[in-house]
């Protein structure tokens, strides 16, 4: 994995304890030698982890509590990370919400606040990292889809346009940014063992680890690992692509 020492990262969404996707991307980027601004909806999630992440790697690290829906709670956090560490050299998309219902029952509230949250809160994220990027002339921004965004699912039509969408957001920033020497990818994970699928009934959770190759779910560090990768030097010629983490369920 690429070395990461020097470099100031945000990770949305991180503030889940346990086996949460952000958590362990907030672990890894750390354990690479970054510093991480841990962002969530919730005060006790964020410090929560940004003190595992400071107890278990050493590097620096801050809590920030906010929803990226909001235009306000975004410019504060960018604005404490500047305040604290003067840099933004990675951004991890990873806030998101489901409201899951059937297409004709969904209601607009529904859908609304999913793509605020998953969409809405990634652009309003991007544009503010972007501005620090292109003067620093460096940046690397990894978004975090899904498969559903690819392939669709029934019952998720909102999760599946706003992953679609942020796929989209994704190749744009991508386009636009690249000249500047920053790069912006998707990590679209599959069936990943986190607290909501724990809550499965084990007879799905078997039908699930049936339609993947590799025959097991993935792990949140499945993930972050991948997502690791994007943000280092390593990835320096990776722009614009989308990488699927899901065992080989969607080829």
């Amino acid at each position: 994995m690429g070395n990461l020492d020097g470099k100031c990262a945000i990770v949305t969404g991180a503030g889940r304890a346990g086996r949460g996707i952000g958590r362990s991307i907030a672990l890894a980027l750390a354990s690479a030698g970054a510093d991480v601004a841990v962002s969530d909806v919730v005060a006790e999630n964020a410090e929560g982890v940004a003190r595992e992440v400071a107890e278990k790697t050493g590097r620096r690290t801050i809590a920030v509590v906010g929803s990226v829906a909001e235009a306000d709670a975004v410019q504060a956090l960018f604005d404490r990370v500047m305040q604290e560490w003067g840099r933004v050299d990675i951004l991890v998309n990873n806030a998101g919400i489901t409201k899951d219902d059937l297409l004709v029952r969904m209601s607009e509230e529904a859908w609304d606040a999913v793509l605020n949250v998953n969409l809405r809160g990634a652009f309003l994220c991007t544009r503010a990292a972007a501005k620090i990027m292109l003067r620093q002339r460096s940046g690397r921004i990894v978004n975090m889809a899904s498969v559903m965004g690819i392939v669709g699912n029934r019952g998720q039509a909102n999760y599946a346009a706003s992953k679609g969408g942020l796929i989209a957001l994704t190749k744009s920033t991508a386009k636009e940014l690249g000249s500047r020497g920053i790069t912006c990818n998707a990590v679209a994970p599959g069936f990943i063992e986190t607290v909501m699928t724990d809550a499965l009934p084990q007879e799905l959770r078997d039908q699930m680890k049936k339609q993947v190759p590799l025959e097991r779910l993935g792990s949140p560090d499945d993930v972050a690992n991948v997502v690791s990768f994007l943000c280092s030097d390593a990835a320096a010629y990776v722009t614009g692509q989308v990488i699927s983490v899901d065992g080989g369920l969607f080829m």
